[in-house]
């Protein structure tokens, strides 16, 4: 995961970008929604996202479901 320097503790959602290592922080915030079932994710829980969809999943169950072909 990749912090900005004016990244710290803030509520709300974050707007991040998806790297097929990590995440870059756009907007800080310390969640951001489950693309597939809208439940939000904490950052530092955050382990599962597409880099092609630029989208975050809450579990890998989620993510397989969501990129089936």
């Amino acid at each position: 995961m990749l912090m900005n320097k004016n990244s710290g503790p803030s509520s709300g959602e974050a707007k991040l970008h998806y790297g097929p290592n990590g995440f870059r922080v756009l907007r800080t915030g310390n969640h951001v929604f489950c693309a597939a079932s809208g439940v939000p994710i904490p950052l530092e829980e955050l382990r599962y996202w597409s880099v092609e969809h630029q989208e975050a999943y809450a579990t890998p169950q989620l993510a397989t479901e969501r990129l089936k072909p």
